[in-house]
């Protein structure tokens, strides 16, 4: 029979030590404790600086949102004077109709021609100059327009293929324009100026999302109002459009 126990395990030694914590690998609890210290702090900045990063390109695509609600806003508004004119000329074809069936009507009937010279002229419309419409967009959205090109310069700086990465100027910038009070950051100058980041980024994320609310409530209003111009247009032309076959079939009478 053999000595050793029958709950002996012949690989529990090697497992032990493998088992062996990190920090005792380099012997001494001193020295154990600093490095752990150590790796802590760097973890620490680590993610702080990841946080930092991630909130820079939310703030980066935010910019990049408003820029195309802003190029998006100025074409609506482009679309809003074409109609405006299409409006305008087709009021313009609807008078010369009218006219045009006033001399039809003289040149039918001498009853006609009467009619027409006791009858009072429809007004007249004065055209354009130099084709330009009084067409401007509604209130709220010019006013979001402006304050969000007022950031394009916010733009071309977070932008990631404009900028230039500078951690030295970007931990300046924290300090000076940073919001929350001194005391409630970090001691240490690397994690403060991380936190202090990440607060102006969100803060910026916040105005940012503010103003993109008011762009795409001024959107919205713009297309509702062009929604009801292209309503009225519709119902100009069908009518045009009656009136022009009816002008046609007076003239083969003639």
């Amino acid at each position: 029979m053999s000595g050793l126990p029958k709950s002996y395990n012949p690989f529990a030694e090697e497992e032990e030590d493998e088992a062996v914590s990190p920090w005792s690998a380099s012997g001494g609890g001193e020295a154990d404790g600093a490095s752990r210290q150590r790796y802590l702090q760097q973890e620490v900045l680590r993610r702080s600086a990841a946080a930092a990063d991630s909130t820079t390109r939310s703030l980066s695509l935010l910019y990049e949102s408003e820029r195309i609600g802003v190029a998006a806003s100025e074409e609506l508004v482009r679309q809003g004077e074409a109609l405006k004119r299409t409006e305008q000329m087709v009021d313009k074809m609807e008078q010369d109709l009218k006219t045009s069936q006033r001399h039809i009507s003289s040149i039918k009937s001498v009853w006609g021609g009467l009619v027409n010279y006791f009858k009072a002229k429809p007004p007249e419309n004065k055209p354009e100059q130099n084709g330009t419409s009084d067409y401007y967009a509604n209130s709220r959205l010019k006013e979001a327009m402006m304050s969000s090109k007022e950031q394009e310069s916010k733009y071309q700086e977070s932008h990631p293929n404009l900028r230039k990465l500078d951690i030295d100027s970007d931990f300046s910038k924290a300090d000076s324009v940073s919001s929350a009070p001194r005391d409630s950051y970090p001691k240490n100058q690397h994690l403060r100026a991380y936190h202090q980041k990440i607060d102006n980024n969100l803060d910026e994320m916040s105005s940012g999302l503010s103003r993109l609310k008011n762009l795409a409530l001024g959107l919205q209003t713009e297309i509702d109002e062009q929604d009801d111009m292209l309503g009225r247009l519709t119902k100009k032309v069908e009518t045009l459009d009656v009136n022009i076959k009816s002008t046609d079939k007076k003239v083969r009478q003639l």
